[in-house]
């Protein structure tokens, strides 16, 4: 493979790669370049779909809660209800791909709408449990295709100079449908029948705002250009620069797509061209490596489980726990502001680093949290039932049992005859036989305590929670959909963004289903010492691997994969140097005339 040529850089003799110079300060932001308003309307109506897949992930955990009464649903069916849309999503992300590059980018963001929609539709209406599942179902596919194309348009529709910024706008708006998604759920937590259709159907009324909106939007002009459609890219992105000069961008992109073609041909598997083509490889090893640890860093632990893991903390009242849950919500929602203020003013790796550094201590504050309630459980005392529940010695040991809960009298913040029993498998409301039988209203009457124990530390998780959300938000919330939108040559970016999108949502149920049976296993402090290990491996790979993309033209982007994949041994993050050729282009020093590793 030949050496890409690149456009000139806009200001000094050379600069290195990674290392962004193209405004004061090390921002890669350019102030006084004129972005249209049409730019953000397209960002914003694209990231519509991100609200949705926020929302219809966030919202079946309050859901849940009305359903497994109103429906009777065995243990079975709440995860087939949850575990579905994650498994849907999976599938469909990875197959997004081909759609991307056979319909386009905004066909494909009209399709996943579409199933919006209808998946909206199926859930708001559904007469029993078979019908819900099918239009969890649908919802996934839905998230799945939005996850991996609305990244990609709004990267392709962009100003290198805030590309990072409005694809950031994207995770903004998953970590708010979360957060709207959590104050929907409390809201109709009050309705005795029927609150879950409210819960589920509001999601019909963006996904309908956004079908109709893209039937008025264009096409990813770059994407148009590879199907060889160029009076048509020409004439939309002129429309999106809002009547600009864009003779030296349209021509830059128009050779990128001609010498891809020529290097790559046209026949074979996209998948398989992306395998044997080294620098491609490279950023597909990058772009799953930060989707795999974005999952495994327990994001969805927190999200989908934060009432549980606040209950599991000492917090008593069902209602107090999801409106607590409310509060990580919003937490997520404000700190993925800070990311879009960041991510174009630090670059990707760096705001990376320190989220994945923060975020490594604040799970150890969730451990240490939940370390403090282990030493402080309170004894069992009385053990009145001739089962497995009373061989436990502790409220931690009963706790984690899911067949056992702790009855306990306090006075004084003191627990006394304390005893662990069998949970009725008819009710989750309370115990079969034991101190807690025939419970009262008088004040001395025995308290009933099920997925919890007693302890004065649940602040200590709480703020656990929060810090966790406000440092991973920024960082590794954001920045792993924002380098995968820029990573890959155009021929391989719908494929490249499926592949990572699809190791997002496999480690998604890796993680989503694990966490409870884990937590038994390891016990509640154990788990997050374990995620804690997995974000120190992150750190490393971050560290060694991941390149910054920050102010660079998608066309140069690939350069910083000419090299070896991880290494520490550069001064700068990929060791790559831009210097001037004769023909005032740009060329990385020491880029061999080969694809091998």
């Amino acid at each position: 493979m030949t050496s890409r040529r690149l456009p000139e850089a806009d200001d000094g003799e050379q600069h290195l790669l990674g290392v962004p110079s193209r405004a004061s300060g090390g921002s890669c932001l350019e102030p006084n370049a004129p972005t249209p308003g049409f730019v953000y309307v397209l960002a914003f109506t694209s990231a519509l779909g991100g609200f949705l897949f926020g929302y219809d992930t966030g919202v079946v955990s309050g859901a849940m809660l009305l359903l497994k009464k109103e429906m009777n649903l065995s243990t079975l069916w709440q995860e087939l209800l949850i575990s579905s849309t994650v498994a849907a999503a999976a599938l469909s992300s990875l197959a997004g791909g081909s759609l991307n590059g056979w319909l386009g980018r905004r066909v494909s963001i009209l399709v996943a709408s579409f199933i919006f929609t209808v998946g909206g539709l199926i859930l708001g209406l559904a007469p029993g449990r078979g019908v819900l599942l099918v239009g969890r179902i649908v919802v996934g596919l839905g998230i799945g295709i939005a996850s991996m194309t609305v990244p990609v348009y709004i990267a392709e529709v962009s100003p290198s100079h805030l590309r990072g910024q409005l694809v950031t706008i994207n995770s903004l708006f998953i970590t708010g449908g979360q957060f709207i998604a959590s104050v929907v759920d409390g809201a109709f937590s009050y309705l005795k029948h029927d609150g879950w259709r409210y819960m589920f159907g509001l999601s019909i009324i963006p996904a309908a705002l956004q079908f109709f909106s893209f039937i008025f939007l264009p096409e990813s002009p770059r994407w148009l250009l590879q199907k060889g459609q160029s009076q048509e890219a020409h004439q939309v992105l002129s429309r999106i620069r809002g009547g600009q000069d864009i003779k030296e961008e349209y021509d830059r992109i128009q050779a990128n797509i001609e010498e891809e073609k020529e290097e790559a041909g046209e026949g074979g598997l996209v998948i398989l061209r992306i395998l044997r083509h080294g620098p491609t490889r490279r950023a597909l090893m990058v772009g799953c490596g930060l989707q795999m640890f974005q999952q495994l860093s327990g994001i969805n632990t927190v999200m989908y489980y934060s009432a549980t893991i606040l209950q599991m903390a000492g917090v008593r009242s069902d209602r107090q726990a999801i409106w607590l849950s409310v509060v990580t919500s919003a937490t997520n929602f404000m700190f993925t502001l800070v990311g879009v203020w960041l991510v174009e003013r630090v670059g990707r790796k760096k705001l990376t680093l320190g989220s994945l550094l923060g975020t490594g201590l604040s799970l150890s504050l969730l451990a240490v949290g939940f370390l403090l309630s282990a030493l402080s459980s309170p004894p069992i005392s009385l053990h009145p039932q001739n089962s497995t529940c009373s061989l436990y010695e502790s409220c931690e040991s009963c706790m984690l049992d899911p067949h056992c809960g702790f009855c306990y009298r306090e006075n004084a913040s003191q627990v006394f005859d304390s005893s662990c029993v069998p949970v009725d498998e008819a009710s989750t409301d309370g115990p079969a036989g034991g101190r807690c039988s025939n419970q009262s209203e008088a004040a001395d009457s025995p308290l009933w305590a099920y997925n919890y124990c007693p302890t004065s530390y649940s602040w200590v998780v709480l703020l656990g929670l929060i810090l966790y959300l406000a440092f991973f938000a920024p960082g590794m919330g954001t920045t792993p959909w924002t380098v995968n939108s820029e990573i890959y040559p155009v021929w391989a970016r719908s494929t490249g963004n499926a592949c990572s999108a699809g190791v997002n949502w496999i480690c998604n149920v890796l993680v989503s289903l694990t966490f409870l049976h884990l937590a038994q296993f390891l016990t509640y402090y154990g788990v997050f010492f374990m995620y804690t290990g997995l974000v120190a491996m992150a750190l490393l790979f971050v560290l060694t691997c991941l390149p910054e993309t920050c102010g660079l033209q998608l066309e140069e982007v690939e350069n910083l994969f000419a090299g070896p994949l991880c290494s520490c041994s550069h001064s700068s993050p990929r060791g790559v140097q831009y210097s001037r050729v004769n023909d005032s282009s740009y060329l990385p020093s020491g880029v061999q005339d080969s694809d091998t590793d």
